[in-house]
């Protein structure tokens, strides 16, 4: 974990919380992971899967504290109930929630929409992607503090193929944009007991979720070129968007759309060269 990029601090001292996501070393949930870490955050890491956790788990041990994973599967109740039954044993209370989690068929990301997506494929997608919030928010928020003691925070990871067409996005661009109405009724519901919820829209980086996409390079060279910084998404920007939502200098911000792409969902037209 290199300080250069995730500073150290206190900011996250004394908060426990569960991120959900992490696949490699460059997934966006492991950078988000490393910011609270070096911030002071106890962590846990929820992963399906055998496979899974030999990859994540050595990336888990490098960490500071005493961080732990815990198995959750998001379309299973009973999983769901074991994994927050563990937090809940372990820590008694939590303060924060990272949702990363999305999934839809390599063969829905290619191509036509209208015809590539499937019934099922769309049922997955929604389930995955948007419902598990939902469900994780829940039962989240059933273990974070009163009001008076704090509350909570939880974010949300999108894409601005919610908003806007995005070639080869396809049913994973319909699935994030329930996911930030989730994100909104969510932060509606738990707003009272003073819990903040927002979402993150960051831009196109090399991650696996990219690499499923077809034409993703093509898309992450466009990013760059188009954005109002001509560069791309900086993992420590979007770590550093998190690290504001989830601690205390975030508050009074919820339901927001937090847009972490170089300015790119800004621009409506790219700067074009001068024709004589």
């Amino acid at each position: 974990m290199s300080d250069s990029v995730f500073p150290a601090g206190n900011l996250m001292k004394g908060k426990r919380g569960l991120v959900m996501g992490v696949a490699n070393k460059n997934s966006i949930a492991w950078g988000i992971a490393q910011q609270l870490a070096a911030q002071g955050a106890e962590l846990a890491f929820s992963y399906q899967g055998e496979e899974l956790e030999k990859r994540v788990r050595p990336l888990v041990e490098s960490l500071p504290g005493e961080p732990f994973m815990v198995t959750a599967d998001v379309t299973d109740d009973a999983s769901m109930d074991a994994c927050f039954d563990t937090l809940k044993a372990r820590w008694g209370k939590m303060d924060f929630l990272v949702h990363a989690i999305a999934f839809a068929g390599k063969d829905e990301l290619q191509g036509s929409f209208t015809h590539n997506t499937t019934r099922e494929g769309f049922k997955r997608a929604m389930d995955v992607s948007a419902f598990s919030f939902v469900d994780a928010a829940k039962r989240a928020s059933a273990l974070m503090p009163p009001r008076e003691e704090g509350g909570g925070a939880m974010i949300s990871m999108t894409y601005l193929g919610s908003e806007r067409v995005v070639p080869n996005y396809n049913v994973m661009g319909v699935a994030k944009a329930a996911l930030e109405a989730c994100t909104r009724y969510i932060a509606r519901d738990l707003g009272p007991l003073g819990i903040r919820v927002n979402a993150i829209s960051a831009g196109p980086m090399r991650t696996l979720a990219m690499a499923g996409i077809s034409g993703g390079r093509t898309l992450m060279k466009t990013g760059k070129e188009w954005s109002m910084l001509k560069e791309d998404t900086r993992m420590e920007g979007v770590a550093g968007a998190a690290l504001y939502l989830l601690s205390d200098l975030g508050h009074s911000c919820t339901g927001e759309v937090l847009h972490v792409d170089a300015g790119f969902h800004a621009v409506a037209v790219p700067d074009l060269a001068d024709e004589d």
